[in-house]
Order: structure tokens, then sequence, then C-alpha cells
């Protein structure tokens, strides 16, 4: 299993040739991509990349909310924004959802790197 963020599902999905979108098709082809809930909600805000989305959503699995998620993120949100850093909720989720279930996440947003030091795996 692998995760795709958002901004890197949206550009997939917009055709984008990039090292992220590859991995997405690669996941998608291998039927190995799972998705975090809120990167559902953002990708069907998108009213173009939802229209694209809804063909693929049959294939995807959605990341279940365990004991603990909401808790889990504002901690380790709160741990970062203590030293400075800034930190959007969205991405604090997504990471959360992938720290969760141990899978890698496939993004081509730096901002992601601020929550490998709790356990998030990047996809290369």
């Amino acid at each position: 299993m692998i995760a795709a963020d958002s901004s890197s599902l949206i550009d997939y999905l917009k055709e984008i040739d990039r090292s992220d979108c590859r991995l997405i098709h690669k996941a998608t082809r291998d039927n190995l991509l799972v998705l975090p809930p809120i990167v559902i909600t953002e990708i069907l805000s998108n009213m173009i990349s939802g229209s694209k989305f809804w063909p693929l959503r049959g294939g995807v699995i959605l990341l279940d909310i365990t004991d603990g998620y909401w808790e889990r993120a504002g901690l380790m949100r709160e741990k970062i924004i203590s030293k400075g850093i800034k930190v959007k909720i969205p991405d604090t989720l997504i990471a959360q959802s992938c720290i969760d279930h141990k899978v890698p996440l496939i993004t081509a947003d730096a901002d992601f790197q601020k929550f490998t030091a709790f356990g998030l795996k990047l996809a290369k």
C-alpha cells in the first residue's frame, strides 16, 4: 500500500508528468493506492479534479480513522508549532493517517518533511 497527498493526486489527474505523478500511476495500476480521508475531501472540493477522480474511486482504498487519531494529530501539530514551524491542518491529518497505517506518502510537497521525525515515510 502507498498513499498520495492531494496536490500530487490533483496533478496526476491533470496528467502532469512528474515523478510523484508517475508513482501514483504505478500505484493505481498495481491496485496499491490508498487515500487518507481528507484527500478525498480536498479532491472532491476541486470541480475539475473531482470529476476526473470519480472513475478511480472504486479502485482506491480509503484509510480508516483509528482510535485516538484526532488527538495524535493535534499533539503532533502542537509539537511542530512549538518549534516555531508553521504546519497546515490538512497536511497534519494526511501525515497522521499515513503514520497510523504505516504507509509511505507520495508527495512533491516539501512541507511533509516536517512529519518524518514523527514516523512519516515519504515515497521516492
